[in-house]
């Protein structure tokens, strides 16, 4: 039986001028934070919230993740070569972002906001998990539309050629199984705060959101290609060491989730 995979030979680049251009990937990350604001904007106004405060908020999340993730890249998978090209750190339109590097970039900056706005920290995380599932799809896609962060070899039908990486052989499209995961998991948050509303239990969104989202990163990094070289001889990749601390405080907190007594 002959199986036709997909040829994926999409230009990153939407338009160009001047010398500069428009990528997909940084379209798909403003719309990340874009629909975001919306959603936001929604429970902000079913909980009493001002708009001021929602601004304030995206811009300690936008400069948390942007942060973060490319730390997270440079620190964690190519630290040598981004302390000798100090410059390439600034390049995040090349992509090389690491979503453990933006969940601790999220994490420490909605702590500062928490401090200066005297909001309870996990009630933020709670509901900022919600739109940071989603801003995870649109990310993935951003990958996708990249031709980046695929998987290893597959007989699959739906196999990926990527022709623009110089590949001849499908691969696994890790990107769009990671980017419908964490669509899933953006469902089924929204889900919860939309039944409980402003009474949802402190900590039970932020802690499903940690045990689904990395447990998800956790077992699609099997059928990952390695990033780096040095992963080549680790049992477990960087992405999935980086993912169990993560898992392990998410179980934690939900079990502290239903020692209390709901709101």
């Amino acid at each position: 039986m002959i199986v036709n995979y997909i040829h994926w030979d999409v230009n990153p680049e939407i338009v160009g001028f001047w010398g500069l251009s428009i990528r997909y990937y940084g379209v798909l990350f403003a719309s990340a934070f874009f629909f975001g604001y919306l959603i936001m904007q929604k429970i902000f106004k079913q909980e009493g919230l001002t708009v001021e405060l929602l601004d304030k908020l995206t811009v300690y999340v936008a400069v948390g993740t942007i942060i973060g993730a490319r730390l997270g890249h440079v620190l964690f998978y190519d630290p040598s070569y981004y302390l000798s090209n100090p410059v390439e750190i600034l390049k995040i339109w090349r992509g090389g972002l690491a979503s453990h590097g933006a969940a601790i970039g999220i994490l420490v900056a909605l702590y500062y906001f928490a401090r200066k706005n005297k909001k309870p920290y996990l009630w933020i995380l709670d509901r900022i998990v919600i739109v940071v599932a989603l801003a995870g799809f649109f990310i993935r896609m951003g990958n996708l539309m990249n031709s980046e962060i695929y998987g290893i070899e597959t007989s699959l039908p739906w196999g990926f050629i990527f022709e623009r990486k110089g590949e001849v052989v499908p691969k696994h499209p890790t990107q769009i199984y990671e980017a419908l995961s964490y669509l899933l998991i953006f469902v089924l948050l929204y889900t919860i705060y939309h039944k409980k509303g402003p009474n949802v239990r402190k900590g039970l969104i932020f802690s499903i959101f940690l045990i689904t989202l990395f447990s998800v990163r956790f077992f699609i990094e099997f059928i990952k290609e390695v990033q780096v070289d040095f992963e080549q001889t680790m049992a477990l990749n960087m992405g999935q060491w980086l993912s169990i601390p993560f898992v392990i405080i998410g179980f934690y907190l939900l079990y502290k989730s239903y020692k209390q007594k709901p709101a």
